[in-house]
């Protein structure tokens, strides 16, 4: 059991001390192997042996890589950037202010819902589409930190529940393979279509604290000042922000280009809709734009490598964190721990549940992935969850929560990063007060609060 809970300690530890988590996890994992008595050959033996279980994942993320960056080739970002411009400085004027606000505020979170399932690119969008519109957003006196809660509501809470995209990776690749793996051994099994009516209730709360961000705790102007940014995108060049009316360029696309790039969108999906493969379906959408013209066949490594080196990070995380929980099953610790846990909480099934939450956001702010933290931590919570009689769905609400948690609030989570590296593209948007607490206020405290409700009542 000491063992256990030392790894976990150790990994957890070099996180938050911003050291790399691959680094971490493996070293937690040799950490953990070696007070468990399996000697330092068996610990890698069995770190190797569970590498293979994110190896799927990790490819999937690195091919989704490529088809963002083939995608944004294209030019359909820029176009979609430009349309948004040209509507929002077109109505900007005292009369439809509100009205402009709560379309900006509509465009903004669908685009963050798009990233994750429709079009599964990622936070790549976000310095895209953000930093042209930062003078709209002066403009109206809009609080950014409104627009960081929006954007991580959008990248997050969609995974949560949304099967399709990165959403079909969390659910079904990870959070369902993981419980049913680790449940095995104990005749417990999860179906897939159970998972998002079990995520219902953790994702209401992310809504509840989305709208108190809105309409409470940003509801009021904030003021900024109009900064002349880098013209680094083709949007922004075109944008002159410092006239009262910004003249606007449409970006020059073919329309032979633009129809095979949403040709290729649709593609993807419906390929990932009736194979249930993101890899297969990145790869059909890849092999479109490609065909298509999009980028030059000599330009094609390049295209794909950089988008794949987008992701890797991501891939490699995974992979190490599946290895870790395989050298903490090696350790035949866990039902010990489970035991141990029983004793120590009695029969109180709430505390249990609060506990098992709590854990998972310590764990989840240290890593910054929550997708990295489910491997972690199925391979406890699932006996955890059957000695003290939480129901199938409950199980899934309470391993789904728990990773999750954090993920809005981790210094080192995309779901922060990401916008961060929009908002503060004119250094007017600090990363840690203008995002992650926001995020970890308004996302994490509620995510704690219906997570828990949700274990008790499924």
């Amino acid at each position: 059991m000491f063992a256990i809970l030392a790894a976990i300690a150790i990994m957890f530890g070099l996180s938050l001390a911003r050291v790399p988590v691959v680094f971490a996890l493996v070293i937690g994992a040799v950490s953990g192997g070696l007070l468990a008595g399996l000697g330092l050959q068996g610990t890698l033996d069995a770190f190797n042996n569970g590498l293979g279980g994110g190896a799927k994942i990790a490819l999937a993320y690195g091919i989704l890589g490529a088809f963002a960056l083939a995608l944004a080739r294209s030019g359909l970002p820029d176009l979609l950037a430009y349309k948004l411009i040209r509507t929002l400085t077109g109505s900007s004027n005292t009369k439809v202010q509100n009205r402009v606000k709560y379309l900006i505020y509509f465009t903004v979170v669908l685009a963050a819902v798009f990233s994750q399932n429709l079009i599964p690119v990622h936070i790549a969008f976000i310095p895209v589409l953000i930093p042209p519109l930062l003078n709209v957003f002066n403009h109206l006196n809009l609080d950014r930190r409104a627009v960081a809660c929006l954007l991580t509501f959008g990248l997050v809470a969609t995974y949560m529940f949304v099967p399709v995209g990165f959403g079909a990776i969390f659910l079904n690749d990870i959070l369902a393979h993981n419980i049913n793996t680790f449940g095995a051994p104990y005749g417990f099994a999860i179906q897939n279509e159970d998972i998002p009516a079990a995520m219902f209730i953790p994702v209401f709360g992310m809504f509840i604290g989305l709208l108190i961000a809105l309409f409470v705790s940003y509801r009021k102007p904030r003021h900024y000042k109009d900064v002349q940014l880098e013209r680094t995108q083709s949007i922004s060049s075109k944008l002159n922000a410092n006239t009262a009316e910004p003249t606007l360029q449409a970006p020059q696309i073919a329309k032979f280009t633009l129809w095979m790039a949403v040709f290729a969108i649709i593609a993807t999906l419906a390929v990932q809709l009736y194979s249930d493969s993101m890899i297969l379906a990145g790869l059909v959408g890849v092999a479109i734009l490609s065909c298509a013209g999009i980028f030059k066949w000599k330009e094609a490594d390049d295209v794909i490598i950089t988008g794949m080196r987008m992701m890797a990070l991501i891939g490699f995380i995974m992979i190490a964190a599946q290895g870790f929980a395989a050298v903490i099953e090696a350790t035949n610790q866990v039902p010990a721990l489970v035991e141990a846990s029983v004793q120590w909480i009695g029969d109180s099934k709430g505390l249990a549940a609060f506990l098992m939450l709590l854990i998972g956001l310590l764990i989840t702010l240290g890593i910054g992935s929550s997708f990295s933290t489910v491997p972690i931590l199925a391979i406890i919570y699932v006996p955890l969850c059957l000695q003290f009689g939480f129901s199938p769905a409950a199980t899934i609400a309470i391993i789904g929560t728990a990773a999750a948690l954090g993920d809005a609030g981790s210094p080192a989570s995309d779901s922060t990063l990401g916008p961060t590296s929009g908002l503060n593209m004119d250094g007017q948007h600090d990363h840690m007060k203008d995002s992650v607490v926001p995020t970890f206020i308004h996302f994490n405290i509620p995510l704690m609060i219906f997570g828990w409700i949700a274990a008790m009542v499924l």
